[in-house]
């Protein structure tokens, strides 16, 4: 498929002002951060800028997370985890398996033993991360999207942020004002899962040749305020079975923070076949089940969000590499699918990048940090990969109870060690056709306990300038009805988890997909589960999106 997409933007009016660093990191979360403070570290007069298409820094992080220190700990030795608002040390384990209306508590899995970890925000600690870089020297830009790769020649010689005030036909308006050229010797592409900058160059220099098809999950989160007297700091809840059947991977995480906070949340891999699935109803229903229900007694909902998230893990890992530039954290796959965790590796992985950046900048000349893949081969974030490399794709081959039996096999008969790597494929690839498909009805929500999709994306604070080019770019707008809607029944308006997808016209015969941009929150699940890709997420304006608050 080609790399170009639909015209979304003005012609060039005016020249771009260009600002010239050292390195240029993409993205202001564990991963990019930890690469920027490491490089000042190594070397505090080298000039490195993260651009960061939050309106602050923080503002689009989402996570359930139990943080594992051990990253951190290397890269800051004097950092206070239990310091950082609304942390709490990781206590209680459960892990639970439910049927429709019972539940049974199982033994927790070695990946998830959590002593000696920490319950956080990790939009906190992503605060917290900018604050120790800024104080090193590094200049932080919140509220500009990085919108298109420079190149000179076949290297990447930077990014440009996009143009600002440019009206939905395409034209300057009042408020225009011409993005900016960020050039630099190299560039740290750390966007998260499913970058769009990332994903252009992992096409344009094959960077996924030769591995497997990355795999993901969508993560839907609430944050709930809880009475005092049923707060416990620190408790770590997991799930699986009920509402998810036997051939789709899901479950759920439920975590105390500090300050009468809790963190529910639901993950359902994007490679479910039914495409009547909605991943947002069955994180409603879950709430109902009456085992979970009493977590949410007295309590207030507070904030919601969405983000999909990497599961394909060690065979989905592409080239790292690029003539200019590096990927790093989730950019690149690197979640931990078993622990659930992915903080600890992407800020490791930064980390390595800065190392070999750090030395490339030492040399005579430009290199391709050809170096970095070996330094992270040589760390201990490869082999922790490579030794759950075939828990996840085992649910996916055998289904969930073939799936635990495999993961047991994995865990406590080879170690990790398999001589056989189990497959990923493609999440686009597996949803059958409607005709094939049940129907799921989902009962109407009440207000208290579950809640329709407009009130949850009210709570994100997401926001977009309405007067702009749609960031949402159809490839070729009649396949949403000639594929979409004829053999699918549009399943984008049931695995979008801020409604902004709609059928209009279809009781008269006319079908027509209506896009409502202005609700997304940025999860990128439309540009992974689209039956024929057909839907590219490209950046809005800088600032847009959710703006998700402490705790989240």
């Amino acid at each position: 498929m080609s790399d170009h997409l639909p015209d979304r933007e003005a012609p060039d009016r005016e020249a771009r002002e260009t600002m010239e660093f050292d390195v240029v990191i993409v993205g202001a979360g564990p991963a990019g951060l930890a690469t920027a403070i490491r490089l000042k570290q190594i070397d505090p007069e080298r000039t490195v800028c993260v651009v960061e298409k939050g309106g602050e820094v923080g503002a689009h992080i989402l996570s359930g997370c139990v943080l594992e220190p051990r990253a951190m700990t290397e890269l800051l030795p004097d950092a206070d985890i239990g310091a950082i608002e609304y942390s709490a040390p990781a206590g209680d384990d459960r892990f639970l398996f439910l049927t429709a209306t019972g539940s049974y508590r199982l033994p927790t899995p070695p990946q998830m033993n959590n002593h000696g970890n920490h319950v956080v925000s990790l939009g906190n600690v992503v605060r917290y991360l900018g604050t120790r870089a800024e104080e090193l020297g590094v200049e932080i830009y919140p509220g500009f999207a990085a919108a298109e790769v420079l190149f000179e020649g076949d290297r990447v010689a930077g990014i440009a942020t996009g143009d600002m005030g440019i009206g939905r036909d395409g034209q300057p308006t009042a408020q225009y004002q011409r993005g900016m050229e960020l050039r630099a010797t190299y560039t740290v592409f750390a966007e998260g899962c499913r970058g769009s900058l990332g994903k252009q160059l992992i096409r344009r220099f094959g960077l996924n040749d030769g591995v497997d098809p990355q795999t993901y999950g969508i993560g839907i989160k609430e944050l709930w305020e809880v009475p005092p007297e049923n707060h416990n700091p620190g408790m770590v809840m997991h799930s699986v079975g009920w509402p998810m059947d036997s051939k789709t991977y899901g479950g759920s995480f439920l975590y105390h923070l500090g300050g009468n906070l809790m963190a529910y949340g639901f993950v359902i891999g994007l490679d479910y076949e039914n495409p009547f699935l909605s991943p947002f109803e069955e994180m409603q229903r879950f709430k109902t089940h009456p085992a979970i229900a009493p977590h949410f007694a007295g309590a207030k909902r507070i904030s919601y969000g969405a983000r999909a998230l990497n599961e394909g893990g060690f065979q989905s890992i592409p080239k790292l590499v690029f003539p200019g530039g590096v990927l790093v954290g989730c950019e690149a796959g690197f979640l931990n699918v078993p622990k659930i965790k992915g903080t600890h590796t992407a800020m490791k992985s930064g980390m390595l990048a800065a190392e070999s950046i750090a030395a490339a900048l030492a040399g005579s000349k430009p290199a391709t940090l050809d170096d970095f893949p070996a330094r992270v081969r040589a760390s201990w974030l490869w082999p922790e990969l490579e030794a759950v490399r075939n828990i996840r794709p085992g649910f996916a081959k055998f289904g969930m109870w073939g799936g635990l039996m495999n993961a047991a096999f994995e865990t406590y008969v080879t170690r990790g060690r398999s001589p056989w790597t189990l497959r990923n494929h493609a999440d686009n690839t597996t949803l059958k056709p409607a005709r094939d498909s049940t129907p799921i009805v989902y009962p109407k929500p009440d207000g208290i306990l579950t809640f329709d999709r407009l009130s949850s994306v009210f709570i994100s604070n997401t926001n977009h300038e309405e007067n702009q080019p749609a960031h949402l770019v159809l490839r070729d707008p009649a396949t949403a009805i000639t594929v979409n809607w004829a053999e699918y029944r549009s399943p984008e308006t049931r695995y979008c988890p801020a409604g902004v997808y709609e059928i209009v016209g279809a009781e008269t015969g006319n079908p027509k997909l209506q896009i409502n941009a202005q609700n997304c929150v940025h999860c990128k699940t439309c540009d992974i589960k689209d039956p024929t890709q057909n839907i590219d997420w490209v950046v809005p304006e800088g600032a847009g999106g959710p703006a998700y608050p402490g705790g989240m």
